[in-house]
């Protein structure tokens, strides 16, 4: 058998006219089911299929992007608890979904995704978004709709570090580039080193220094502010050991912003580490035109607190019980 003679090429091209009928089919489905308000059986009869196939090209076509499902922000940010943020912390503007029953971890997923259908309403062609990390910002980059938003510039806002599951720093800024159709800035250093001699010469390099530059030169950004617990990513990144972590909470660290520790206030705790990171700075973070800040979690009150009295953020997405604690903390 050899792929020469020939002799198998009508049927690689039965293959491709059989996946070029099944994507027909697949997009016939999802046109009826969305736009023609057909339901499942309906859709079977007409095309004379089974139903559990209609509800496999469904689910294909949402795999591929060929729908995307979204509720109108407006309906989270005119929420009473979202009014209430705003009014209370001065911010510029919050959205606040219904806490999850399920828990947690889809009280977050509810979150991100609103705030991934949010997020290009907030952005203007030209604009430069500093994009942190971690598992938040992860999940709105992977939800985040594929459009384009002209002349808009991705940057990563901290060096490199292994993360699990892809909350690495350079995933979360390639992939909201990618889904934006954005140039993407990544910043190519650890975000840790062992001699604060070797992070300024690191600096001072030509390429790794325009990397800084347009670190310092974003207008809007979008992070998340961590725990300061034995589960923070700080954690589980290997920044600080469980010991650590601690030592510092008893210390007053409240919040993790960009991998830096912050008070109850927002100040910073000046760590040791500190001096040997490459990664945007607490101060750099202040006084954007927009600083974006999600959270959800019983846990993550205190911090997003701590992020909104430090002045990063001016807008907030998080969950009905998440904005409640933060009001009762206030």
């Amino acid at each position: 058998m050899t792929g020469s003679s020939g002799k198998f090429r009508p049927l690689e091209g039965r293959a491709a006219m059989r996946a070029r009928s099944q994507d027909e089919a697949i997009i016939e489905v999802t046109w009826c089911y969305y736009q023609e308000g057909m339901n499942q059986n309906e859709i079977a009869e007409r095309l004379s299929i089974s139903r559990a196939t209609v509800v496999n090209y469904l689910s294909e076509a949402r795999r591929r992007d060929y729908v995307r499902i979204s509720l109108n922000s407006d309906v989270f940010r005119n929420q009473k608890l979202a009014r209430r943020l705003v009014d209370r912390f001065g911010l510029q503007d919050a959205i606040v979904v219904p806490s999850a029953p399920g828990g947690s971890d889809q009280s977050l997923d509810r979150v991100t995704r609103v705030v991934a259908d949010w997020l290009p309403s907030l952005l203007e062609p030209g604009d430069r978004l500093g994009v942190a990390w971690g598992e938040t910002v992860y999940r709105v980059a992977e939800a985040a709709p594929r459009i384009t938003i002209d002349n808009l510039t991705v940057v990563q806002l901290v060096g490199s570090r292994p993360a699990a599951l892809g909350f690495a720093a350079e995933t979360c800024s390639a992939t909201l580039a990618r889904r934006y159709g954005a140039h993407c800035i990544n910043l190519h250093v650890p975000l840790v080193l062992s001699e604060r001699d070797l992070v300024e010469r690191l600096k001072r390099e030509p390429v790794i220094r325009m990397q800084l530059e347009a670190v310092a030169d974003c207008n809007k950004t979008l992070f998340a502010c961590g725990t300061c617990t034995a589960e923070s990513h700080v954690v589980h990144t290997g920044l600080l050991d469980r010991s650590e972590i601690d030592v510092c909470a008893a210390q007053g660290a409240t919040g993790v912003i960009c991998g830096r520790l912050i008070d109850q206030d927002g100040k910073g705790l000046n760590r040791e580490i500190e001096d040997r990171m490459i990664a945007v700075t607490l101060e750099q973070m202040r006084g954007k035109v927009m600083g974006l800040l999600v959270g959800s979690g019983e846990d993550r009150a205190k911090p997003m607190l701590a992020a909104i009295r430090g002045g990063y953020a001016t807008h907030v997405a998080t969950c009905s019980q998440t904005a409640a604690e933060m009001l009762n903390l206030a």
